[in-house]
C-alpha cells in the first residue's frame, strides 16, 4: 500500500512554509533522479502538509499583477504580504480560518496524470463539504470546487494551483472554512472578474469545527488516492 507522511504545521508564515515545500520536493526530485542513475535504491517518499497561513496574497506564474487591487501600503495596513510564486494559476488569498493543504506527491506512485490529479484534488473537497452538508462540484473549464455551478449564483469555496516537475507535485488547495472574507475584495481571484467567493462559515451560517474540517480531508485525500498514513 502506497504511503504517506502527514505533517501538520499549523498557522505558519506563507515564505517559511513555502521554503519547506521547497526542500521536500528538491529532495524527492533529487532521489528520483538518483534513483534512475542507479546512484540509490532508497524509494521516494510522499508528504502531505496541512497548515493555514497568516494573510498573505500570492501570485502564481499565469497570474497578473494588477489583479492585486491594492498597494504595498495597503498591504501593510491591512498587515498582509505579497509574493509571486512557481505555481500554476493567477493570485488568490490565504489567511487564518483557510485550510491549506499541500501535497508533495511522486506521482509515479500513483498515476502520471496532472489532469487526473487535479480533479482526484477536487474530489477530495467536494466529499469533504458533504460531510458538511454543503453540495459542492467542478465546473466545466475552471479550476477549484464551486457551489452552485453553471449559475448565476456560482461561487469558488476551495482554489488550487499546483506545480510538477519529474511527475513530483507541490503547492495545492486553499478551502475557506472561517475565512475573513473581506480580504478577497483586495484581489481579482484567481483572475476571475464575474465569480464571487465564499467559505463554509458563510454558507452554513456558523463557525466550523476547523480541526473536523482538517481531518475530513485527510481522511478523504486518503480514500480517493488510495493511500495509507505513515
Amino acid at each position: 500500500m502506497r504511503k504517506v507522511k502527514p505533517l501538520y504545521q499549523g498557522l505558519i508564515d506563507y515564505k517559511e512554509c513555502w521554503d519547506l515545500q521547497e526542500s521536500i520536493f528538491k529532495k524527492t526530485v533529487d532521489q528520483k533522479i538518483a534513483l534512475r542513475d542507479g546512484k540509490s535504491e532508497g524509494a521516494t517518499e510522499n508528504t502531505l502538509i496541512f497548515c493555514q497561513h497568516p494573510h498573505v496574497y500570492t501570485l502564481g506564474k499565469s497570474g497578473k499583477r494588477e489583479h492585486l487591487l491594492i498597494s504595498e501600503e495597503m498591504l501593510e495596513k491591512y498587515q498582509a504580504k505579497y509574493y509571486k510564486i512557481n505555481r500554476g494559476g493567477d493570485i488568490t488569498y490565504h489567511g487564518p480560518g483557510q485550510l491549506v493543504m499541500y501535497p508533495i506527491f511522486d506521482l509515479d506512485h500513483f498515476f502520471t496524470d496532472i489532469h487526473k490529479y487535479m480533479r482526484y484534488l477536487e474530489e477530495a473537497v467536494i466529499l469533504t463539504l458533504g460531510e458538511f452538508g454543503i453540495k459542492a462540484s467542478r465546473v466545466e473549464g475552471l479550476t477549484g470546487v464551486w457551489l452552485d455551478g453553471g449559475t448565476p449564483q456560482e461561487r469558488k469555496i476551495c482554489a488550487m494551483g499546483v506545480k510538477s516537475s519529474r511527475w513530483v507535485t507541490m503547492h495545492g488547495i486553499a478551502l475557506n472554512v472561517n475565512t475573513n472574507m473581506d480580504y478577497f475584495n483586495h484581489i481579482v481571484p484567481c483572475g476571475i472578474v464575474d465569480k464571487s467567493v465564499t467559505s463554509m462559515k458563510q454558507e452554513l451560517g456558523e463557525e466550523v469545527d476547523f480541526e473536523k474540517v482538517e481531518q475530513a480531508l485527510k481522511e478523504n485525500m486518503a480514500n480517493v488516492f488510495d493511500f495509507d498514513y505513515e
